[in-house]
């Protein structure tokens, strides 16, 4: 994160000072829903987390926001930000000791479990009122939210979308006669295998025990493949679709396309095969491409940005939701639910997104400068949100799908087919096993 120093005026600052004053002005001129004239606030406090992200110039935007906000209302506020790497922990705990903020930045992951525990206050007044008047929630956004509402109720209001793309080097591609995105998984591999001349590898996807490896879980279900059932409880891992997927997958590996080690890769794995210049293909967040116009600006120029392809069954490619919430034992829940609608008004969205990199959550934000086609990482984040998947689509999102995802079953799977020699029935049938072995404690 940049520092600036007292004293010392830089560019950026001045532009920061000037969105920050744009946005106390927007504040002052908002609507009654979300700036009532009458303050009825006034003489209150209310206290904010927010989720620090890669942006420092989105965190300040969100802080300056508050801040303002807080001043038209006569309420007095205080904006803590916490690394995201923190959050957990520190509202674990927070709800321990009751001592939680008015309102906070959480993931989706985060919101289900806590809401589970009736941490949270309803918001589902205030996200009726923000998605009826910019055009509603996007569907994957919707559903997402959905998710979490048909089982503990409506506890979020979604600010942000990002999600796993499939991040391209055009110019290796294009000199081999692909000019567009793959379409599908096939397509994916097929143009894989034809560019890869090593040191430079066509495939780049992580089949190792780490985040990145479970978009293997969404490869599978767009082959057919499902963990469970539509019950969320009788797992049918080993199938005709899983068997697909594998067979698609073993053809690639022959093909050569795969760079060495991918099947045990830490996190960073592929974004180094990335910005190295070993992959042609990786799925990953925007962070790769943000990295890249830092490190290599004709990288970052020769990047394209696509969700993640069909396969033969379906598309699957999930989006990640941040929400705002607020806790159910705060002191000012009704400001606080303002202050969320406050925040999701275009006045302050608008400069948000082109800071933040976050795709957006309602239609009408597609009409945000940040979503203008002037930035390639920003329009794949539109074209996630517009086809993307809510999280497990087609299984369920449950707690057993959680810890599946987190111990990394699907990408052992295919550990075993590509590094292991096993058989395709063989490796389904262990990841079966399983599978059965933590859907049973549900």
């Amino acid at each position: 994160m940049k520092h600036f120093t007292v004293g010392r005026t830089t560019r950026r600052a001045l532009l920061q000072s000037a969105a920050a004053a744009a946005i106390g002005l927007a504040a002052l001129s908002m609507p009654a829903a979300s700036m009532a004239q009458d303050k009825p606030f006034a003489g209150s406090k209310l206290t904010y987390w927010g989720g620090l992200i890669f942006s420092d110039e989105a965190n300040k935007l969100l802080t300056a926001a508050i801040t303002a906000w807080g001043e038209a209302n006569g309420v007095e506020t205080e904006v803590v930000m916490i690394n995201n790497n923190e959050t957990v922990q520190k509202v674990s705990a927070a709800v321990a000791s009751n001592s939680l903020p008015d309102a906070l930045d959480v993931d989706v992951d985060l919101l289900l479990l806590l809401s589970r525990q009736g941490v949270f206050a309803d918001v589902s007044e205030t996200y009726d009122r923000i998605g009826a008047a910019q055009g509603g929630w996007y569907a994957p956004v919707a559903a997402t939210s959905d998710l979490i509402a048909s089982e503990v109720g409506r506890t979020g209001i979604p600010y942000g979308a990002t999600g796993n793309l499939i991040l391209r080097r055009n110019d290796i591609l294009e000199a081999a006669g692909f000019t567009a995105a793959p379409a599908t998984w096939d397509e994916l591999a097929a143009q894989s295998a034809a560019v890869t001349n090593p040191p430079v590898f066509g495939m780049g996807l992580a089949l190792s025990n780490v985040g990145d490896g479970n978009v293997q879980i969404a490869v599978m279900q767009s082959f057919g493949g499902r963990i469970a059932a539509d019950d969320g409880k009788t797992v049918t891992l080993k199938s005709d679709g899983t068997r697909a997927y594998l067979a698609w997958l073993k053809q690639a590996w022959d093909a050569g396309a795969f760079p060495p080690g991918v099947a045990s890769w830490d996190g960073a794995g592929d974004n180094q095969a990335y910005l190295s210049g070993q992959a042609a293909f990786i799925a990953n967040t925007g962070s790769v491409g943000i990295a890249a116009k830092g490190q290599d600006p004709e990288l970052y120029a020769a990047t394209g940005y696509s969700p993640l392809p069909a396969g033969p069954v379906m598309q699957v490619s999930p989006i990640i939701l941040n929400f705002r919430a607020v806790p159910a034992s705060g002191k000012n829940i009704e400001a606080a639910k303002a202050l969320l609608e406050h925040l999701a008004q275009p006045e302050f969205t608008d400069a948000y997104y082109q800071a933040a990199i976050y795709g957006p959550v309602l239609n009408d934000q597609k009409r945000l400068k940040a979503f203008d086609g002037s930035d390639p990482i920003k329009s794949g984040l539109l074209n996630l949100v517009e086809t993307g998947t809510a999280p497990a689509y087609p299984d369920v999102y449950n707690a057993a799908y959680a810890e599946l995802y987190t111990t990394f079953i699907i990408p052992k799977m295919a550990q075993r087919v590509v590094i292991d020699g096993w058989c395709l029935d063989r490796a389904m049938d262990e990841a079966q096993a399983q599978a059965e072995a933590i859907y049973a404690k549900y």
